[in-house]
């Protein structure tokens, strides 16, 4: 091969890359993508730089205010504002290709939807912010309902932000939601359980049966600390810290005991002393121990509740003083502490009244016929 044919072989090669060059990806010439990469990269790079920036300007704007609000509104449009130089970028890069046809169709629509998914990102976030506004609600039912509330509002904007992303594709919403309504129907006859949750959870919201951090008794289910009130079930602590999930329509079909809600506490004791103690001995035990439950304001009055002190039963083994009565706290430790106090009191008036605690017993009695003794044995004889 001569050097003339080599040389117009390499001319030939140089040739087809710069007609690859200018030919490029999909008729885009090279150059332009790499430039327009580059674009993106570029803010891709500087996204949380561009961020802090707009970020940080807001947060000293609203620190001068002397409403926490607003803070929390910038901390919640944080995130979301992270997007804005991801979606700016890819904007320029795709300015600057200047697609036509179905490709320049297929980036304006991509641009529209990142754009819809950032502003609902904003909404999304920013209605915990402004939860302030169902505070109403809450003081007509509880906290549960509001927080079930905002719940459904955030996925509501979810729904509405998705719908309006279809619809930019040009997916058509109604005859998806048709589809869905057939399919619901379906999918209800076959999860009935979880639409009786749900509706169980609704009413017992409602109705106030309990709150988050309540104390609570569910027969033959769990007794513990509720924690958490979720769609479908609801989480109780029990005292040994296990988590206990019960399904709301147990709580609904299911007698409930709220201890949380208590408005005092009650001590109900049988306290049995000795038949051996005297008409007198049992009258001053019973006025001693009335007279503490009245002076002590630990206790609470008679006019306010039930509360006796009254002799009661004869039993088995001792006669029975019946002491029924409530403390004004409802804190399980502090209410201990009151009865500790009172049971060590009725043990020093009961001794200090001569008489003293009955514990069961039982008396035999052994009596042998006149003339039916028993013979000695006499060992025979050797």
């Amino acid at each position: 091969m001569d050097w003339a044919t080599m040389t117009e072989q390499l001319q030939a090669f140089w040739d087809l890359v710069v007609d690859v060059w200018h030919q490029g990806v999909l008729g885009i010439q090279i150059g332009r993508l790499v430039i327009a990469a580059l674009i993106f990269v570029v803010f891709l790079a500087f996204r949380k730089l561009l961020a802090h920036l707009l970020v940080s300007r807001l947060k000293l704007l609203a620190k001068k205010t002397s409403f926490e609000f607003d803070d929390k509104v910038v901390d919640a449009l944080e995130p979301p504002s992270m997007m804005i130089p991801v979606v700016l970028g890819l904007f320029l890069a795709l300015e600057y290709l200047d697609l036509k046809g179905a490709l320049g169709d297929i980036g304006t629509k991509l641009i529209r939807s990142l754009i819809v998914f950032t502003i609902f990102w904003g909404f999304y976030n920013l209605v915990i912010p402004f939860g302030f506004l169902l505070n109403r609600v809450a003081a007509l039912f509880s906290e549960a309902m509001r927080d079930w509330l905002l719940k459904v509002i955030r996925i509501a904007f979810v729904c509405i932000g998705a719908a309006a992303v279809l619809e930019i594709w040009g997916i058509k919403i109604g005859p998806i939601l048709a589809g869905l309504g057939l399919f619901g129907v379906a999918v209800a006859l076959g999860a009935q359980d979880l639409f009786k949750n749900l509706i169980s959870g609704l009413l017992v919201i409602s109705e106030k049966r309990f709150n988050i951090g309540d104390w609570i008794l569910v027969d033959g289910v769990v007794e513990g600390t509720v924690e958490h009130l979720g769609f479908r079930s609801t989480i109780v602590r029990r005292f040994d810290k296990a988590p206990v999930y019960v399904p709301n329509a147990k709580l609904a079909d299911s007698a409930v005991t709220n201890f949380s809600a208590m408005t005092f506490r009650r001590i109900y004791w049988h306290i049995g002393v000795e038949y051996r103690t005297t008409v007198e001995q049992l009258r001053r035990i019973r006025d001693r121990i009335e007279a503490y439950l009245l002076e002590n304001a630990e206790f609470v009055s008679p006019s306010e509740v039930s509360t006796f002190v009254r002799i009661d039963r004869f039993s088995d083994s001792s006669i029975d003083i019946m002491l029924y009565c409530f403390t004004r706290t409802t804190v399980w430790a502090e209410w201990l502490e009151i009865k500790e106090r009172l049971a060590l009191k009725i043990k020093e008036i009961v001794e200090g009244e001569g008489s003293s605690f009955a514990f069961p017993s039982r008396t035999i009695y052994m009596a042998s016929p006149a003339g039916e003794t028993p013979e000695v044995f006499v060992p025979p004889g050797q």
